[in-house]
């Protein structure tokens, strides 16, 4: 049964557009942009390149050994959506009800065990006053931070190398001082510019997949939508970059161009005033009245933005890779319909679309339907069957999880739980993709539409669903289509 069901299940298109909520492009008049990883992807050398610099920070002016030269970025070591615990300097995925995900634990490189996991947490439930605040920080005495932004990656990755060279030296060490000097010497990368120094010199070898997000513009201006840009990065970089995408021209397709707006403080903070700036950076002292196109203006708020343009509610659609920083705010208080980039998407869904994983889910639901059902009968054939049964099942959840990653898994999912990523995911996006590209397979007239999954007390009475739109050929079993039924 497995086996055939492995042969005729339908495959997922990677480049489908996935419905949390209900959402008709016809409604969309204006569409909004963050530019990292959402109008610009970058190649993996950008993280190599973030990590480098920020180690030999840590060596050069925090004073932190030399030894840790020998350490280099490892690209599949860590996902996205990861909690670090600050005091126990440990990294680990937690799912949607708090719970950490055994085996996913790591202390500098390596695992920790199970048993002290459980003894370090009383249990593998994490308190809510524990966990990250509303935007993923550790802060007011939230001990976790969540790393939700792929420009996170680095960052973890230099975490876990500093605890395993202190750990393998024996070095004594307070984690909270480490965690705030990666911190700073991350933030450093940025913020003295050294990175959009380095993209800026050799771009080509940075910036990825240029010509598909022009095509995407380029087919939103012909039909005469409104295109802002609010992103945190300088006007110096972002041009550099959409030169090197767009053309010359780029700033012709924008209605308006917003940047160093410093998310998530523009959609909360009323202080602070736009104020323009030019080609060359030279700051204007005029009080805006209007926003321009043509025009670039910095800073700024996202309550004299809606003052200045009128653009409210649900006829705008802003896109951007940050679940927090650029899409909680939006569609909590101010009604805008939202699009997260979840460049990691694709990957996942080819996984998912392959004989061995479609083999190893079938065998996995199927053997938990047995337990669930043989559980019952209490005498002793019965119950050493079920344990052999559970000892299997552990088995392969384990070998179902490191197909995606050998140490954390899944982007979304913690075995059969949505992850806490998952869970802020359906929240705060209406619609989800692996990039923009994603836009040019559907007209503006296209209605997406999430799939009315079952609640747990209604699944008996629904027949299993798959996003009609995602198929890439009808449900095929023999001489007998199911399509139509």
């Amino acid at each position: 049964i497995v086996q055939l069901v492995g042969d005729i299940v339908n495959s997922v298109n990677p480049n489908t557009i996935f419905a949390n909520n209900e959402m008709s492009l016809d409604n969309i008049e204006i569409y909004g942009f963050d530019y990292d990883y959402t109008l610009a992807f970058y190649s993996r050398r950008l993280h190599t390149l973030i990590f480098n610099i920020a180690r030999d920070i840590l060596i050069q002016e925090h004073r932190y050994p030399e030894g840790l030269q020998e350490y280099e970025y490892t690209p599949d070591f860590v996902i996205r959506g990861l909690h670090y615990d600050v005091q126990k300097a440990l990294l680990m995925k937690i799912d949607a009800f708090h719970y950490i995900q055994l085996g996913t634990v790591y202390r500098g490189l390596h695992p920790v065990p199970d048993k002290e996991v459980i003894a370090m947490y009383d249990g593998s439930h994490v308190p809510l006053e524990n966990m990250s605040d509303f935007y993923g920080k550790s802060s007011h005495g939230h001990t976790m931070k969540q790393y939700m932004d792929i420009f996170s990656l680095p960052e973890m990755n230099l975490l876990c190398c500093v605890n395993d060279y202190f750990m393998k030296h024996n070095i004594d060490y307070e984690p909270v001082h480490l965690y705030k000097d990666v911190k700073a010497a991350i933030g450093d990368v940025h913020v003295k510019g050294i990175l959009y120094r380095a993209v800026e010199a050799d771009i080509e070898n940075y910036i990825s997949y240029g010509e598909q997000t022009h095509a995407v513009l380029k087919k939103l201006y012909e039909d005469g939508k409104k295109m802002f840009l609010i992103t945190n990065s300088p006007f110096d970089f972002v041009d550099r970059g959409m030169n090197y995408i767009v053309g010359t021209e780029w700033r012709e397709l924008f209605d308006i161009v917003i940047v160093q707006a410093d998310k998530p403080g523009f959609f909360n903070d009323r202080r602070k005033p736009f104020r323009r700036v030019t080609d060359k950076g030279v700051l204007h002292w005029d009080r805006i009245h209007k926003l321009e196109k043509g025009n670039i203006y910095k800073q700024g708020n996202l309550y004299e933005f809606l003052r200045l343009t009128g653009w409210r509610g649900s006829k705008v659609l802003y896109f951007g890779d940050h679940i927090y920083s650029d899409l909680a705010d939006l569609t909590l208080k101010h009604g805008w319909r939202t699009g997260a980039i979840i460049p990691e998407l694709r990957k996942e869904v080819k996984i998912m679309n392959t004989k061995e994983y479609v083999h190893l889910m079938t065998w996995l639901q199927g053997l938990t339907g047995l337990i669930e059902h043989m559980q019952v009968h209490r005498d002793p054939a019965s119950q050493a069957v079920v344990q052999e049964w559970i000892k299997e099942r552990e088995a392969m959840r384990s070998q179902t999880k490191n197909i995606f990653n050998a140490q954390f898994g899944s982007l979304f999912r913690t075995y059969h739980n949505p992850t806490y990523f998952s869970r802020r995911l359906s929240r705060f996006a209406d619609i989800y993709m692996a990039s923009l590209s994603c836009l040019l397979n559907y007209d503006f007239q296209h209605t997406f539409f999430p799939r009315r999954t079952p609640l747990q007390h209604e699944s008996p009475f629904w027949p299993e669903q798959t996003s009609a739109g995602a198929m890439n050929m009808p449900f095929v079993v023999g001489h007998i289509n199911f399509e139509n039924c």
